[in-house]
Parts: structure tokens; sequence; C-alpha cells
């Protein structure tokens, strides 16, 4: 039997990883899909890592690789844990995790920026980068605790006998040190991005705005591997580009150090992603025998500082923080009142962007969300600007009435499947049962109608970018892999002492698992 077949034809029951109820269980009509997302991640498979796609992206990614973690966890607990000690025995002596890990095997000009474009080894000396390892020297958003807790789960006694925890928490923990002591570049907590590729969202509307600033690397200087493989109406355009890479360039000139960049953005979702991986390092800590109360405290710090910060009533959704404006403050603060500077932190330069995008959703997944700021997120995501359930399916990845949006171009418009597993999880965690199952099975028929598309038009579903997607075969796999819960809602806490409050209820509980396959 081919390695392939091994991985896919065993399927044995287990706990699930959500915490909040599913309404349905999986329909007989997609019992292949198990098969076919496996094939996708075992054909993406390096003997270490998994590439996001063989063509377009051929190296290790840093937030792909903790999705791609968390669907791999169901056909091999084993290749999981290792898909994330890959990932991090590339982290920097300062901590950063950095967003790409190079294969040395192929070519330079497979994909641009290439290694010799970041210098890792040399310029990143100062920041301790690996002298063995090709990297690049920027951060992409912090999943990664979340999916090593969630891959422990898997499989505990795999997990316990091979030392998995006590091997990653110590690396979890500095890179979660270094986001909040040396990415805090407003001062209030919250972490800031230095190039809109951190976010993950790359060529989002949001950062129109904080671009319009930097002036533009000469197009002569560089070539796009990516418009050999992509669609060049599906990607960014060269003006993104030479953006990019003149934020690049300098932040790799200055030695990648931190806080005199030209770009500083908070953004909601990579904010909400650490506070995430904050729960999610409580309950490492506590599984490795050590106490997860500092971290849930923090969690909960950093989650009353995100509303405070970037909360907007107007708008019903959090957005972004230009901390670079060197204007005065929109003075659309979490009050919404509307008044210049009244209740807006005092930030010097800094300003809230109007731009409403999916980023601005995802804090959906905190559970000590304050109710009426969940619900409102809930009523933006089927309103007008989003629709989902009425004229989307998926979530568009940006605002359907915005003047910048387009259904094909990137993170203009598309709808992703990361963000839709976010946002499934966010639905259920505050009690939207019937709304994250109809997006469950949206992911789950359009993974496979698209043979696991990058991403797709929100309005027909078309796939865009790439197919045999890593993360879109993972997430699929996941949310395949759900059976219905026999219980209403689980807590953070493991005490049985107190009643824990609704807000501290949500999707990280121990009993969070996978299946039990290596």
């Amino acid at each position: 039997m081919d390695r392939t077949a091994q991985l896919t034809a065993r399927s044995t029951p287990y706990e699930t990883a959500y915490d909040p109820p599913a309404t349905a269980t999986t329909p007989a009509t997609t019992t292949s899909l198990h098969t076919r997302a496996a094939r996708v991640l075992e054909a993406n498979w390096t003997g270490a890592s998994t590439v996001p796609s063989r063509d377009l992206y051929p190296h290790q990614w840093s937030w792909d690789s903790a999705f791609i973690a968390i669907g791999l966890r169901h056909v091999s607990p084993r290749r999981a844990q290792t898909e994330l000690e890959t990932l991090l025995a590339a982290q920097w002596g300062d901590g950063r995790v950095p967003h790409i890990v190079f294969n040395p095997s192929v070519p330079l000009d497979a994909y641009f920026p290439s290694p010799d474009f970041w210098r890792s080894s040399t310029a990143g000396r100062t920041a301790g980068a690996p002298r063995t390892l090709q990297t690049s020297g920027i951060v992409q958003p912090p999943v990664h605790a979340l999916a090593a807790w969630l891959v422990h789960r898997a499989d505990p006694e795999l997990s316990r006998a091979r030392g998995f925890l006590a091997r990653v928490h110590p690396r979890l923990a500095a890179w979660h040190r270094y986001l909040l002591h040396r990415r805090d570049l407003g001062g209030a907590g919250l972490v800031s991005v230095a190039h809109p590729w951190e976010q993950g969202m790359d060529n989002s509307p949001c950062w129109d705005a904080p671009l319009a600033r930097i002036t533009p690397a000469p197009a002569r200087s560089f070539r796009r591997a990516d418009l050999d493989h992509g669609a060049a109406e599906d990607r960014p355009t060269d003006l993104d580009y030479g953006r990019y890479v003149r934020l690049a360039a300098d932040y790799r000139d200055a030695g990648y150090a931190d806080g005199d960049g030209e770009f500083a953005v908070e953004d909601p979702a990579f904010n909400a992603l650490l506070i995430a991986s904050e729960y999610a390092l409580a309950r490492i800590a506590e599984e490795l025998g050590a106490t997860g109360s500092a971290r849930r405290a923090r969690a909960q710090r950093l989650t009353a500082t995100l509303v405070e910060r970037l909360w907007d009533v107007e708008a019903g959704m959090f957005l972004c923080r230009d901390l670079r404006a060197g204007g005065t403050p929109s003075g659309r603060g979490a009050s919404g009142s509307g008044a210049e500077g009244e209740d807006e932190p005092r930030v010097p330069g800094s300003r809230l962007l109007p731009e409403r995008a999916v980023s601005g959703l995802v804090p959906l997944i905190l559970p000590g969300l304050p109710r009426d700021i969940a619900a409102a997120l809930v009523r933006t995501l089927r309103g007008p600007h989003f629709s989902v359930g009425d004229r989307t399916r998926l979530v568009p990845s940006y605002d359907l009435l915005g003047e910048a949006f387009d259904p094909h171009r990137y993170w203009r418009g598309p709808a992703w499947f990361n963000t839709g597993w976010l946002l499934e999880r966010g639905l259920r965690t505050h009690g939207e049962t019937a709304a994250a199952e109809a997006l469950r099975r949206a992911v789950l028929d359009l993974a496979d109608a698209t043979d696991f598309a990058e991403y797709v038009d929100p309005y027909t579903g078309a796939p865009c970018g790439a197919t045999g997607f890593g993360w879109t075969a993972a997430l699929a796999l996941d949310l395949y892999h759900r059976p219905a819960v026999r219980h209403a809602r689980q807590h953070l806490d493991k005490s049985t002492q107190r009643v824990v409050p609704p807000t501290d209820t949500g999707t990280f509980d121990r009993s969070d698992r996978g299946g039990h396959r290596g």
C-alpha cells in the first residue's frame, strides 16, 4: 500500500476540537473529501514540511504551516508535529519566527523575494538569525501555539512520548515574548506589523493609505516569479510589489531592527490570533505541569486593549490603526462619539483606518469579547458589507461596498478558506451554531468543488490562484472531521471550583482533539 493510501485509509473516532456544539454530521455525499484533501497534503509534503503550493509557493510559510498542521493531525499527528518543529527550528535568537523558511534545493529564481534578497544569515546576524538556514526576516500571524495544542490533542500519548510540547513550548514562549516586547510600537500593548506581508493579507485595501507614503522600488530592480504561475489580474499589482520590496529592503538594511520603519499598523486579526495563542499556551503550560494563569490574565488584558484601541462602533467591527499616519487622531474611538480626540487612545500621529476588511471580523474567535461586541460582529458579517448567508457563502476578504473591492484580486475581495475556518470557530464560540454550520458546509463544498483552490470569488465560488492549496485542504479536513458535540459549551479553565462566566468560554479547551492516527 502506498503512503497516500496508508494516510487516507485510516479513520477512527475522536473528540471534537471545537467546544460549541455542531448541528449536523457530515453528509454521505462528501465521504471522499478526506481522501482528496489528504492527497493534496501528501503531494505538497517535502519530507520535513508542507509547501502551500508546489509551483507558486515552493518553500515553507509560517502561518500556512500552522494551519496545515491543524488539518494534518487528522491523517498523521506525527507529521503534524514535524511540520511545526521544522518551522520552529528556524526561529531567530530574538524570538521571531520568520515568515518563510527556504528550501535550499529550490532554484533561486523560483520565488521572489529569494534568500539572496533577504540575506538573513548576514543582515540578521545581530537579531540572531540562523547561520545554517536561509529565511526571510519578517513574520506572520502567531497561530502556532493554537496549532501546537490542537496537534497535541490529536494523539496525547504520542505527543508525550516524543516530548513534543516540552520541546516547542520554550520556542513558542520566546515567539510571543518577541511580539509583545519588540513589536509594541504603539506603547499600549498591541503588536504592530512592519510590512503588509506580516499580517498575511498582503494587498488588503487596509494598507493602501499607509503604503501610499512608501516610495516603490524601481520595477527593474526585481522580477516577480509569482506571475509565472498565477494570472496577473488575481495578484497584487506591480506598484504594490514595488512598495513591498522597498519596505523589506529598508528593514533588511537596518539589520531587521524593530521600531523605526515607515510602516507600522496595529491589526485586529494579528492581535486576536496572538490572544488565542496565549490561551493555547496556558493549556500547554498546564499540560507540562506549570500554571497557565498568567497567560490567561494576559489574554484577557489584551482583549480589553484590542477593544479599546481598534473597536469602532460606527463600523460595527474592528479596524486597523496606522501608527505612522502623521496626522491628527480620527476621533472614531471605542465610544463612537465622533468628537475629535474624545475616547481616542492618545498615540501621536496614529489613526484608525476606515477600510472594512475580514481582519476586523477575526476577533470573533475570542471567548472574552463583550457580548455586545460579539453580537455586532455577527450583524456586520451578515450585513451588506459582507453579506454572508445572503449574497455570499464564504466571507469576502474586503467590504463588498468598498470602492477598492475586486472579487478576484488576492485580498481585495476574494474569499479565503483560512478566514472562513477562523470565523466558523468564532460563530460557534458565541452560540451562533446555525450560521457556523452554514459556513462549515460552504468551506467543505467550495474546497472540494474547486480542487482546494487558494481563494475564490465570493459571489460565484469560482477558483482563483493556485489549486491543490495546502491550508485549504488541511482546514477542509479539520471541518470534515468534526462530529456532533454532546455538550453545549466548555470552559477555558480546568477548575471546577468556580462558575465560569459566559465571556470565559470558547475554543481552547483541553478536550480539543483530532484523529488518533500516526
